[in-house]
């Protein structure tokens, strides 16, 4: 290694994440003095210095925005990349993507890096900008050491996060209204008769399983509409885990409707239902809790609720310019309502 040496390159070496290099030279207080002497060790054998020409520009506008995001290939999140791209064009800023693999998506890399190098990367690129979605923001559980890398990104950086609201996490957040799309569902089904409904789909753990599954029994309970734990069957957010989690659905109980927890989930569903020969939604309706590209030209059509990515997209972007341009404000969290697409997979009602 020569004097050109990147920081990627002194991570590797030392066997340390980028952040944790980047904690060292700025004589971060959360790194342990044996590996800052471990790091100053191969810094100073391979004669590696910050790019001082970089920190001397770091007051200019690269027009340059990032998107970090778990799964590329998820087609929530490919959806509202599109839509940031778009709304980022227009305001004549471009988009550098970085796409995680966090999640069960990644199992079939061998090497993927930890979220918070991503974060190093976008302020080493001096980026105008983040917007962040998904990921380890979406667990129940989520670290202090992961906070505390969110809020030193945000003390470099404007951030807007799309997702729900994190204590602990100085930044914007953009939130859907997880809990109303369950409840706007849940209603709709109970006015086509359906008594017995149940839920299908979600990772346990994931913010977004635990919002719309606590909701889902909240809007049964207040509809005095009984909860019956056979009903439901986590597993993922795919279309093979929606086949797997109806599979074990059709031999327990069945309710007469099922909420999935996307379309993904809900197209695995429908092809095991019509594997075993029951019809929808004949023999049982089927929603979902996100519309995807694809939910119109299924058979039948599904019923979903319409996050509005493009919208989501608008205010992610114009909120972080707001954020660039220094013309912050006092609000923390906004909430975005999705709409409901009724089609053919809930039927006419009982």
């Amino acid at each position: 290694m020569d004097k050109k040496a990147t920081i990627y390159q002194i991570a590797e070496q030392a066997g340390v994440s980028i952040t944790t290099v980047s904690r060292v030279l700025n004589n971060s207080p959360l790194v342990t003095e044996q590996t800052k002497e471990l790091v100053r060790a191969v810094i100073n054998k391979n004669h590696y210095s910050p790019n001082a020409m970089a920190r001397g520009l770091s007051l200019s506008k690269s027009k340059t925005i990032g998107v970090i995001l778990p799964d590329i290939t998820n087609p929530y999140f490919s959806a509202l990349f599109i839509e940031i791209e778009r709304y980022a064009l227009e305001h004549d800023y471009s988009v550098l993507l970085y796409n995680t693999l966090y999640g069960s998506f990644s199992h079939s890399f061998s090497k993927t890096f930890d979220e918070c190098d991503y974060f190093q990367m976008c302020v080493e690129k001096r980026l105008d900008g983040v917007i962040i979605t998904g990921g380890q923001l979406d667990k129940d559980d989520i670290s202090k050491e992961y906070k505390q890398s969110v809020n030193e990104l945000c003390k470099s950086l404007p951030v807007v996060i799309i997702g729900q609201e994190i204590k602990g996490i100085d930044c914007l957040f953009i939130q859907r209204g997880l809990a109303k799309g369950i409840e706007i569902l849940t209603e709709h089904l109970r006015s086509l008769g359906h008594q017995k409904i149940g839920f299908i789909g979600g990772e346990p753990g994931v913010r977004v399983t635990s919002e719309r599954f606590n909701a889902y029994k909240d809007a049964l309970k207040q509809a005095g509409l009984p909860y019956n734990p056979s009903y439901v069957h986590f597993s993922d957010y795919y279309v093979n885990d929606g086949y797997k989690a109806m599979q074990n659905q059709l031999k327990a109980e069945r309710p007469t409707a099922l909420i999935a927890i996307n379309d993904m989930v809900a197209f695995g569903a429908l092809r095991a239902m019509t594997d075993a020969g029951v019809a929808v939604p004949e023999d049982m309706a089927l929603v979902s809790c996100d519309e995807f590209f694809f939910g119109a030209y299924t058979v039948p059509r599904f019923t979903s609720l319409n996050q509005q990515n493009d919208y989501l997209g608008q205010l992610a972007i114009v909120n972080l310019i707001k954020k660039i341009n220094g013309q912050n404000d006092d609000k923390t969290v906004i909430v975005h309502e999705p709409k409901l697409v009724v089609r053919e997979s809930c039927g006419k009602g009982l």
